[in-house]
């Protein structure tokens, strides 16, 4: 546990997505938060959520990196560079499709498809 102001607040773009009425992911594993009508914000999703988050920040901290500092693996990296090559296909075949004379019904599904793909690949954890 850090005891930091920064671990107990929610930033204040929750509070913000919250008035919209928009959603709120968790801070590290990007999944969907519900917030309560009372109390405060919830940032993470869990215990282990939360500590994961200390962790990276204290890392960074210790390595000398800033702190919007983005760090993969190449694991990870090459996860990343696939996905978006998934993607950037997809859409190829949108184009590709509509430039053939696909019908509107083709088109839809290829663009859910992509629509799907793109989703997807916000999951960045």
């Amino acid at each position: 546990m850090s005891g930091g102001v920064d671990e107990l607040e929610a930033p204040p773009d929750a509070d913000a997505a919250r008035r919209r009425g928009t959603v709120v992911h968790c801070g590290w594993c990007g999944r969907r938060l519900e917030q309560g009508s009372t109390g405060r914000r919830r940032r993470y999703c869990g215990q282990s959520c939360r500590q994961r988050a200390y962790e990276r920040r204290v890392a960074v901290q210790r390595s000398g990196l800033p702190e919007d500092a983005v760090v993969l693996s190449d694991t990870e990296l090459t996860a990343l560079q696939d996905r978006l090559f998934q993607l950037r296909c997809a859409a190829e075949d949108v184009v590709t499709a509509a430039d053939d004379g696909a019908g509107p019904g083709e088109l839809r599904r290829m663009a859910l498809e992509l629509a799907e793909t793109a989703r997807d690949l916000e999951r960045l954890r």
